[in-house]
């Protein structure tokens, strides 16, 4: 019986005795550099004809936040003063259905936004409080 070895065969062979009886291997290829990827960049639009918010468009809020970062000073809403309550010690406010102690902070809904505040100080006909930078005295009756 004769044994009958392909071309493609004994090149491989050749290939792997010719490393293996001492011909020197081939050298290394360098290292590829990687390359370096691309950085994505994003910037805040800062109004309406420069971007909007894909998934909610007729939304206002990335560009309230450009203009409270660049400084621009927002014009303090409507605050409503809906109730007042508790002792000389420690009196209790409601503004714009939101309940506040003196030095208390939060967001209260003004219009078509939310603004957070601050209660610095509750006296018994005047409140202190202070939004976007500003102090602002609001007047009630006790009666």
């Amino acid at each position: 019986m004769k044994k009958i070895i392909k071309p493609g065969l004994l090149a491989a062979l050749l290939a792997v005795g010719g490393v293996a009886f001492g011909q020197p291997a081939k050298p290394a290829k360098p290292a590829d550099t990687k390359p370096v990827p691309a950085r994505s960049v994003f910037t805040q639009p800062l109004n309406a004809r420069e971007g909007r918010d894909p998934f909610f468009p007729e939304s206002t809020r990335p560009f309230e936040t450009a203009a409270a970062a660049s400084g621009h000073v927002v014009e303090i809403p409507t605050l409503f003063i809906k109730g007042f309550s508790g002792t000389p010690g420690h009196y209790l406010i409601i503004i714009n259905n939101h309940t506040f102690a003196a030095g208390d902070e939060g967001d209260v809904t003004a219009g078509a936004s939310r603004i957070h505040i601050r209660c610095i100080e509750i006296k018994p006909n005047t409140v202190l409080v202070e939004a976007n930078g500003q102090q602002r005295e609001l007047k009630f009756s006790t009666q």
